[in-house]
């Protein structure tokens, strides 16, 4: 059938990377379970099972090879799809079949799996991450000194930089990082602990030895490059685990999303944008247009992952005694579409940060507009130690800051506070001494000093865990 009358995950034709979507492909999946049953099956025979090496040897000479085909006509007929591979596997290693999968449940592979693959997802995350931080301190510190009008609830307040901005957006990602260390340093498997937990079938095989049904626990997760697993569990791992996972993601859709609002805002009032490509068109009908539509496209895809947390966290809310089967199909969506999602957020960080326009002149007359508000406390300090009294200065300058502001609001006139100031005999002032007070850089405060502190504090340390970050780009496919 043509993929043209089909329908895709636009995360597989339009947005996630190749890396991320090799992560939850058919081939990592079922050659993971087989890597599992390789490692039970080595971990059987140390401790005394009657496997044999031409077993084991078999077992890994078909460990990549895949005989897809086996297995689906075998799920048509068996309707399980762990039981499925196991016979597929089966034919390909003949002497093997009789233990594969021995004393096994299915969440064994499956859920062993699952959280293989979440870890390392969880690390081309982590990687990306460091590439936008790379991106990030190259840009804040480019920018660190240049003053930028400052907002809190988007009216115009004290200056800031541009370079100071950018690091904000660069601490929410540092956060989201540390969250993901976390969970790094902290990772586990599920181990081998039968059908409700109990590894009842392992006391079986080994005659009652509960010491030895204890330890292939730590010789499988060691195989698989693990030193820790989950000490107590039904029949899965805790379904709490996916909650802890795509909250950590939500977080990254979060900061993003943040970033996103900001740089659009700023695109509007022209201070910056953005890249805009040579051919790329704007809109259908206003061929002037230079429509964000990356960081549009980044919103969205965080306003999806922030909403797919919810998934995870009814999933596990709902799980039954030592395990229900109604996680499986949620499961397998929403776990991959969370990290699809934010895996193709972070190309679209990284894409953005790459290539950020800068708009100095704009920035600077966009300041200066509302300098002269910005400047009427220092203003007032100098006429108080002149001798004049502050409640007095300070509704006076009340008066003509509000005077000020409808020249400019209501008549479209240039700001003329200072003029009235310098015209106000209870200030002591020129207007040549009150317009030297109009330099920019005297009201950013430590800006400058904070942003240089904060990367080379704290981004840093992170940057010399990936020395490949810098190196790291991303395309956008459409």
């Amino acid at each position: 059938m043509s993929n043209h009358t089909i329908y895709q995950s636009p995360f597989a034709g339009r947005y996630a990377s190749q890396e991320m979507k090799y992560l939850f492909s058919e081939e990592k999946k079922f050659q993971t379970w087989r890597k599992l049953w390789i490692a039970l099956a080595e971990a059987e025979q140390e401790m005394g099972l009657p496997i044999t090496d031409e077993q084991i040897a078999q077992l890994k000479a078909n460990a990549k090879d895949i005989n897809y085909d086996d297995a689906k006509a075998r799920e048509a007929i068996v309707r399980h799809d762990v039981m499925s591979h196991v016979y597929a596997y089966g034919l390909q290693a003949p002497s093997a079949k009789g233990i594969i999968h021995l004393g096994a449940t299915s969440c064994y592979v499956g859920d062993n799996t699952d959280l293989i693959i979440m870890h390392e997802g969880l690390e081309l995350i982590q990687k990306k991450l460091a590439a936008v931080l790379a991106r990030l301190k190259h840009f804040a510190l480019e920018y660190k000194d240049m003053p930028a009008l400052a907002f809190t609830h988007f009216q115009p307040a004290q200056p800031t930089t541009v370079g100071k901005r950018a690091s904000l957006w660069a601490q929410d990602l540092v956060m989201d990082y540390e969250t993901i260390d976390w969970l790094l340093a902290n990772k586990k498997l599920l181990g081998q602990k039968g059908t409700t937990g109990t590894q009842a079938s392992f006391l079986e095989l080994f005659d009652g030895d509960s010491a030895k049904a204890a330890e292939i626990d730590e010789r499988i997760c060691n195989k698989m490059g693990y030193d820790n697993w989950f000490a107590v569990s039904g029949q899965t791992y805790p379904r709490k685990y996916d909650t802890q996972v795509l909250q950590a993601l939500s977080g990254i859709a979060q900061s993003a999303h943040k970033f996103s609002n900001d740089l659009r805002l700023l695109q509007h009032k022209k201070e910056m944008e953005e890249p805009f490509e040579k051919g790329q068109i704007g809109s259908s009908a206003m061929a002037y247009k230079r429509n964000p539509m990356r960081s549009e496209r980044m919103a969205a895809l965080a306003n999806y992952l922030i909403s797919d947390t919810m998934n995870p966290a009814l999933t596990a809310s709902t799980q039954w005694f030592e395990r229900t089967l109604d996680d499986s199909a949620n499961k397998r969506i929403s776990i991959a579409e969370g990290f699809l999602a934010a895996d193709a957020i972070l190309d679209l960080y990284l894409n953005i940060t790459d290539g950020l326009v800068v708009y100095p002149k704009v920035i600077e007359a966009d300041l200066r507009k509302e300098l002269p508000f910005m400047a009427t406390e220092n203003i007032m300090m100098d006429a108080v130690k002149a001798g004049g009294d502050r409640q007095e200065l300070h509704e006076a300058i009340r008066v003509h800051s509000m005077a000020a502001a409808r020249q400019v609001k209501e008549l479209g006139l240039e700001n003329d506070l200072l003029e009235r100031i310098a015209n106000d005999e209870r200030f002591p002032l020129t207007l040549e001494e009150l317009e030297a007070r109009m330099n920019p850089s005297l009201y950013v405060g430590r800006a400058p000093e904070q942003t240089a502190e904060f990367f080379a504090n704290v981004v840093d340390p992170i940057l010399e865990k990936h020395p490949e970050a810098a190196a790291l780009s991303a395309e956008i496919n459409v």
